[in-house]
């Protein structure tokens, strides 16, 4: 997923103006997708800034985060971080 997709997708599909560094979160979201071996980043796109859950990863119980889908959104937000870090 690059980050002029992650663009599109929070202007177009959710009505949205991108208030983060989109190639930060692309950086961020490619890494994590890599290091879980989960081939649908979008998915954490959407866990990340819509809350969806990703039952494959098992993200949510009753409509709540687990510790996994915890863990998934904090490392995504360090890479985010991260990659702010490094490149401003």
């Amino acid at each position: 997923m690059t980050g002029k997709q992650i663009e599109e997708y929070i202007r177009k599909d959710l009505g949205m103006e991108p208030r983060h560094d989109c190639y930060a979160l692309e950086y961020a979201i490619n890494y994590i997708a890599e290091d879980l071996e989960h081939d649908n980043e979008l998915e954490l796109l959407q866990l990340l800034i819509e809350n969806k859950p990703i039952n494959r990863l098992m993200t949510h119980s009753y409509g709540f985060h687990t510790s996994g889908g915890r863990a998934i959104i904090e490392s995504i937000k360090n890479k985010y971080y991260e990659y702010e870090k490094e490149n401003y």
